[in-house]
């Protein structure tokens, strides 16, 4: 009977692993291939092993581009999560004009990356942008992004969280509107303070979503491509250049494939390996709540 079951369900799924295969599984595997091989336009492939990955993990420029990434990454990504949790308190505490706000907070993530850059240049313009303008008018320094690396890290950093601080503010705060509000009325009856209420009662109910959005935050952080090309494609002097655009340019710019490919499976191994190790937290904290 089961076999029959299968049988009659078989033909319906085709369709989607055919489409899982031809999309996902078969890319990936030419992938792995082309990461084993060197080669370039107009030269056959030729067997190096593991060749590739070793030169990209012992280039300079890769491991600038690393180290860039994590910077941004680990700077980034959990400012973002303290402004989101920031964001997501002050909604559930009632907020007046909390629809329109609403609306506000989640309009960048409706905005596309180029029109984003786009604004940001237009807005941080080193000679005539209207934030640079204000911060000199307040005799502050301004972000001179076009020719000094660490202001342009600054701004890709600030670029990225407030394009995606709409999808960590929306977690948080839908894990905190599930809270149930007996909680902390018991906590008052027992005398608690607000701060003793956040910590013993809000960031433990509130940890496994925030857990969830870190760990998303992560694997799409880590892939940071457009932010960081349309505002500086990697320079000056490639100082600026993350693993992303270290991939770009050995593939389209170099025509080198087999380091390209390398970089493309260190990628997706960093990000596994993320997922792993929250996935882990996130299951050793259920276990734990559980008991």
């Amino acid at each position: 009977m089961q076999l029959q079951r299968t049988a009659r369900i078989l033909p319906l799924l085709a369709p989607v692993h055919l489409l899982i295969l031809s999309v996902i599984v078969l890319p990936s595997l030419y992938v792995v291939w082309l990461s084993l091989n060197t080669s370039s336009f107009g030269q056959a492939p030729s067997f190096v092993g593991l060749q590739n990955y070793w030169r990209v993990l012992t280039d300079p420029a890769f491991l600038s581009a690393l180290w860039n990434t994590v910077v941004l990454v680990v700077v980034a990504v959990h400012l973002e999560l303290a402004v989101g949790l920031g964001m997501a308190l002050l909604f559930a505490s009632g907020l007046p004009f909390r629809r329109f706000l609403l609306v506000a907070v989640l309009a960048p993530y409706a905005v596309s990356e180029v029109t984003a850059v786009v604004m940001w240049r237009f807005l941080f313009d080193p000679d005539a942008g209207p934030i640079t303008l204000a911060l000199h008018a307040l005799g502050l320094p301004s972000l001179d992004w076009s020719f000094e690396p660490s202001h342009a890290m600054i701004l890709i950093g600030l670029l990225t969280i407030w394009l995606h601080l709409p999808f960590t503010f929306v977690i948080v705060y839908a894990a905190r509107l599930a809270i149930p509000a007996e909680l902390y009325e018991a906590a008052r009856i027992d005398g608690a303070t607000r701060w003793q209420a956040f910590r013993r009662v809000t960031l433990p109910l509130l940890g496994p979503a925030m857990l969830i959005a870190l760990l998303f935050r992560y694997i799409f952080a880590f892939r940071l491509f457009s932010e960081a090309w349309l505002l500086t494609k990697g320079g000056p002097a490639r100082s600026t250049e993350v693993v992303a655009i270290y991939l770009y340019q050995e593939a389209f710019s170099f025509n080198a494939f087999g380091p390209a490919a390398a970089t493309a499976w260190i990628m997706v191994l960093a990000s596994l390996l993320l997922a792993g190790a929250y996935v882990f937290l996130l299951r050793r904290g259920g276990v734990a709540h559980a008991h």
